[in-house]
C-alpha cells in the first residue's frame, strides 16, 4: 500500500518544516509515502472563502486516482487514540487499497466536492491547530501509527 498525502500551501515556519521532514524521512522506512503540495492559489485575497475552496479542491481531485481511498483531515472526522489509529492503517494495509490518500486543507476548509469524493474523514483533536502544526502532528501520529504495528518502543 501507498501513503499519498497532499497538503495545500506550503509550511512557512522553518523549524516545523524540519520536525515534518524528519518524520516524513522515518515513514518511508516503513512504506512508500508520496507528498503533494499543492500551491496556494495567486491573489487568493480576491477570492471569497467558498471560491478559494472550490479551487483548491479542483486541484485536490486532480491529484487523485480512482483507486485512491481519501481520508480528509477534517475536524468533524473521527477522532481515534494513537492505538486505533494504527489499528485502522493495519486494517488498511492488509486490505486491497493501493492507495491510501490523506488530506490537509487550506484554512478555509474542504470543498464540497472533495467531501462528496472522501472515503473517510479523520479528526486530530476537537482543538484547534494551525494548519502547519496539522501537518506536524500528522506525521508524527502516522509514524507512531507504524511503530505501534511493529511493536517498537517509541510509542509507550
Amino acid at each position: 500500500m501507498v501513503t499519498k498525502l497532499i497538503l495545500v500551501g506550503k509550511t512557512t515556519d522553518a523549524h516545523i518544516q524540519a520536525l515534518t521532514d524528519d518524520y516524513i524521512s522515518r515513514l518511508t522506512h516503513y512504506a512508500p509515502l508520496r507528498v503533494v503540495v499543492i500551491p496556494e492559489l495567486k491573489n487568493a485575497k480576491s477570492l471569497s472563502h467558498d471560491q478559494q475552496k472550490h479551487l483548491e479542491g479542483e486541484q485536490i481531485l486532480r491529484q487523485l486516482q480512482p483507486s485512491d481511498r481519501l481520508v480528509l483531515l477534517d475536524e468533524r472526522g473521527a477522532e481515534l487514540s494513537s492505538t486505533e489509529l494504527a489499528q485502522w492503517l493495519g486494517r488498511h494495509q492488509v486490505s486491497s487499497t493501493p492507495t491510501l490518500t490523506f488530506v490537509i486543507c487550506g484554512p478555509y476548509g474542504f470543498s464540497p466536492e472533495v467531501y462528496a469524493r472522501a472515503n473517510e474523514r479523520l479528526a486530530l483533536s476537537r482543538l484547534t491547530f494551525s494548519h502547519q502544526m496539522v501537518r506536524l502532528i500528522f506525521v508524527e501520529q502516522l509514524y507512531r501509527a507504524h511503530t505501534i504495528l511493529r511493536g517498537e518502543k517509541y510509542h509507550h
